[in-house]
């Protein structure tokens, strides 16, 4: 099973280098199912993964000039502040029993359901078209720029994913970036989430810097990889293959988990 683990994560920097999404959302799985990771270890864990992998395709994006820095830093600072207080002070306090009646829903099970559900919200915000007033929406931009981000922090805190599937339609609704600058940028904004978020994790857990470490490098390869493939895929594409993937391995979880 840990041979397959390895795999999945060259498979998690393909996912991250050609949807600059998506790669959490096979770590936590990958940790969990195949290399017996507790959840909450696991997500920490999926933290530094996703946000290393992703500091690498970033630089290589921004070299390409798809890295919208200045959206990058007004998305980025309200979630990873966000992101950080969620993985310092609410993930440790969650209880280890949520419910015990009628059914046992552990503190585990309870962040694997939470990731799912989130994970269907976001496949469907990018297949959803848009039919909303585009100067209407310039107005209230930073408003809600603002809330969403901070919410899209807490939310990757408590499900220690890097919010690519949550931080792409943000960027392609509200700062009207097309789909390959959205992916750029998207990694940017990950790596920042991702990595403070795991400092806040740092002094709560005990990590194994080897295995880490290890993991990170074969994503690292893949992104690399995922990068090169985006040559022959259109953002059309992109955007299918990216909903459809997310929705997949919601399913599948649920489907564990219950």
């Amino acid at each position: 099973m840990e041979i397959l683990g390895y795999i999945g994560a060259l498979c998690i920097g393909l996912v991250l280098g050609l949807t600059g999404g998506g790669g959490s959302i096979l770590t936590v799985p990958i940790l969990v199912y195949l290399m017996s990771i507790s959840p909450v270890t696991a997500t920490a864990y999926s933290l530094f993964i996703v946000g290393t992998t992703s500091t690498f395709g970033a630089i290589h994006n921004y070299r390409k000039n798809l890295v919208d820095i200045k959206n990058g830093f007004i998305f980025a600072i309200p979630s990873f502040i966000a992101v950080y207080l969620t993985r310092k002070f609410i993930v440790p306090r969650i209880p280890e029993i949520i419910i015990e009646s009628p059914i046992l829903i552990t503190k585990n099970t309870f962040l694997m359901l939470f990731f799912a559900v989130i994970m269907i919200f976001g496949a469907l915000s990018v297949l959803k078209k848009k039919s909303q007033d585009t100067n209407n929406e310039e107005k209230r931009n930073l408003i809600l720029i603002g809330i969403q981000t901070f919410t899209i922090g807490i939310i990757i805190g408590l499900v220690g994913a890097g919010g690519g599937f949550l931080i792409i339609p943000s960027l392609i609704l509200f700062a009207k970036l097309p789909m390959r600058k959205a992916v750029g940028t998207s990694l940017f904004i990950i790596a920042m989430n991702s990595l403070v978020g795991f400092i806040g994790d740092v002094q709560n857990l005990v990590i194994d810097w080897l295995f880490l470490l290890t993991f990170s490098a074969i994503s690292v390869v893949g992104i690399f990889l995922g990068m090169y493939l985006t040559k022959y895929t259109n953002e059309s594409q992109l955007k299918k293959i990216f909903a459809y993937f997310v929705l997949v391995m919601a399913a599948t979880i649920l489907l564990k988990e219950m």
